[in-house]
């Protein structure tokens, strides 16, 4: 009995190994029968197909992966039916599935990649570093002439008629005078031109404008 039941338990045993033994060869054949392919494509935005570039592309779980170059363009060898992972700073992470039926060792494809925006809260940088700098720089502030300001100070009349005695006369000016003193000769040709001194209105003109205090303003 004894030797019967020692027999059995030997037996198990040997079967165990056997099927253990039968079922390794299948697993490992199924994990080296997974169809080697070389894995090759572009990263691009998707509005205007740009390259990305240094786009981060590794395996799901394995250690195999690449990064895209500076035109988006990436290339390495994976397996059918991997897991791709794609992953940049500025998109959103994404990831895509090799198929696993492929009649070629070669797979490219066009990996479309959306912008992830991130909005920071908003930040003002002042030049002075405490309130009592900044109160003591503003009453010393001294503003800059606006446009304005030097259009109604241009446009003043006694700067513009220092500018009109300060300017030079130029060719058509010096001609019309040149004309007008001929033709004043012309007028007086013959006799003595009058004095304005024993001119009666001229005289008249000037009481009248010492009357009004014109010369107290001039000074």
């Amino acid at each position: 009995m004894c030797i019967g039941k020692k027999y059995r338990l030997v037996l198990r045993g040997l079967l165990m190994l056997v099927f253990a033994w039968s079922i390794t060869p299948l697993s490992a054949n199924a994990q080296d029968s997974a169809k080697v392919v070389q894995f090759s494509g572009y990263v691009v935005t998707p509005d205007s197909l740009v390259g990305i570039p240094f786009v981060n592309i590794r395996v799901e779980g394995k250690n195999r992966g690449s990064y895209s170059n500076a035109d988006g363009y990436f290339s390495f060898a994976a397996a059918a039916g991997d897991t791709v992972m794609f992953s940049c700073f500025g998109f959103e992470d994404d990831r895509y599935i090799i198929p696993s039926a492929l009649n070629s060792n070669k797979y490219s494809i066009v990996k479309l990649m959306t912008e992830d925006y991130a909005y920071l809260d908003s930040v003002i940088i002042y030049p002075w570093p405490t309130r009592e700098m900044f109160r003591a720089a503003f009453l010393d502030l001294e503003l800059a002439e606006s446009d304005v300001d030097r259009f109604l100070r241009n446009m003043e009349r006694e700067y513009l008629q220092e500018m009109a005695e300060a300017l030079p006369m130029d060719a058509q000016e010096n001609a019309d005078r040149y004309l007008r003193a001929e033709a004043q000769k012309y007028y007086w040709a013959g006799q003595a031109p009058p004095q304005n001194i024993f001119n009666v209105f001229a005289w008249a003109q000037f009481i009248e404008a010492w009357k009004r205090g014109d010369f107290k303003r001039r000074r």
